[in-house]
């Protein structure tokens, strides 16, 4: 990834995870708890939001690992009190899981706007623009098709594994969580000593990707030149 494509692709990124985050937090708060509003973190201030480890760390390290073919990255966890929740369990999982339909819907908006951008791109005048912009969106797809597959990942403290702990005899949900504590290392083990076992995790993100931009691929030309 060159200069070119960094500049399309970090903005992007950073939006992308704050508003994971930041859907995290307000489906906290209308479930009940206001934790992440008393926190400040219902903000889309980027400062609030960034952390050393998932946010610089975790995508420079993914990068390596994978030959420059992943680079993800995350916000700082927005706090939240599931004890605060109306409904503990079903407040959970909506609050676990709004994080990754976030990502599903801009990744979905980016796929229409491509579109838009295509029809607008016909334009001598706004083909320029039309075709940056659009090469961004066309970025917005794959980000958020990896961030939604990367989150749903059942490594404590990843987003599918507080759906999944829902699942487990409450003995087991206590020791699975406990995991927890480590699941930073093992995630970076996965990387290093499995990438392929990511690799497979990931596939289906890059089908439904691919199809969602094999769907306006005709009008992707305008941006052709900032994907290259």
């Amino acid at each position: 990834m060159g200069f070119q494509g960094l500049l399309l692709f970090v903005p992007v990124l950073l939006f992308s995870v704050i508003a994971h985050e930041y859907a995290h937090g307000y489906a906290a708060l209308k479930q009940g708890d206001t934790t992440a509003l008393a926190a400040g973190r219902l903000t889309w201030n980027p400062i609030k939001h960034i952390d050393p480890w998932m946010t610089v760390l975790l995508p420079v390290m993914l990068y390596y690992l994978s030959h420059g073919a992943v680079v993800l990255g995350g916000a700082k966890p927005v706090p939240v009190n599931p004890r605060n929740y109306r409904h503990y369990r079903t407040g959970d999982i909506i609050v676990s899981l709004a994080g990754v339909v976030t990502n599903l819907l801009i990744a979905l908006v980016c796929t229409a706007l491509i579109a838009l951008l295509g029809v607008a791109g016909r334009s001598d005048a706004l083909a320029p623009t039309a075709g940056v912009l659009q090469a961004m969106m066309f970025t917005g797809v794959r980000i958020n098709m990896l961030l939604l597959a990367f989150n749903l990942l059942p490594i404590p403290p990843l987003d599918g594994s507080q759906v999944v702990k829902h699942f487990l005899p409450r003995g087991l949900a206590v020791r699975y969580q406990q995991v927890g504590l480590y699941g930073i290392a093992i995630l970076v083990m996965v990387l290093y000593f499995a990438p392929r076992l990511l690799d497979m995790w990931l596939h289906p993100a890059n089908v439904v990707s691919t199809a969602l931009i094999g769907a306006v691929s005709p009008l992707l030309p305008t941006a052709t030149r900032w994907l290259q």
